[in-house]
């Protein structure tokens, strides 16, 4: 490792351990609590179509772990970073993988795509959707659809965020 390398993890670590015991953000669980409440039940997702929202934090995970929407309708996806640490050291993303893509293979090759903010530019056919890349409080807002009823995964490929950042698209 080299010495920039070294300093950044140590103040990563450092932010964590701060950030991590302290006290919460009252706004910030009450909107994380509205948004769960909003689209948790297959009926809500059906009422609001399509619309869907997910947050991702500083201590690497994202608040839900299953998303629904209903097949041959566009999906409108929102991913927010609540945290408050900067993309260089804990950027998320929300990568949607085609029915049997090999995640872990995906994940490994994406930890070497930072010049393309974790998309490995030669697993392009594997990706249905994907957010950019956000540092502590962005978001970024997707439109896509998918066609095909089926179960679909999705993941955060900034380097070992995969093994906590991830979930299940069900498509109805």
């Amino acid at each position: 490792m080299n010495k920039r390398m070294k300093i950044s993890m140590v103040m990563l670590m450092g932010f964590l351990a701060i950030t991590s015991c302290g006290k919460k953000d009252a706004s910030a669980t009450e909107e994380a609590t509205e948004t769960t409440t909003t689209t948790e039940s297959p009926e809500a997702a059906e009422t609001v179509t399509n619309v869907l929202v997910i947050e991702g934090n500083d201590q690497m995970q994202f608040n839900k772990s299953e998303l629904r929407a209903m097949a041959g309708k566009p999906i409108t996806l929102t991913l927010k970073h609540v945290g408050k640490i900067p993309k260089e050291a804990m950027g998320h993303n929300l990568v949607i993988l085609q029915e049997g893509t090999d995640e872990a293979a995906f994940a490994a090759k994406a930890i070497n795509a930072k010049d393309t903010d974790y998309i490995p530019a030669s697993e392009k056919v594997s990706i249905i959707a994907h957010t950019k890349l956000l540092g502590g409080g962005e978001q970024d807002t997707i439109e896509f659809t998918i066609d095909k009823k089926g179960t679909y995964n999705f993941l955060c490929t900034f380097p070992g965020h995969v093994a906590m950042m991830k979930g299940t698209l069900i498509v109805e």
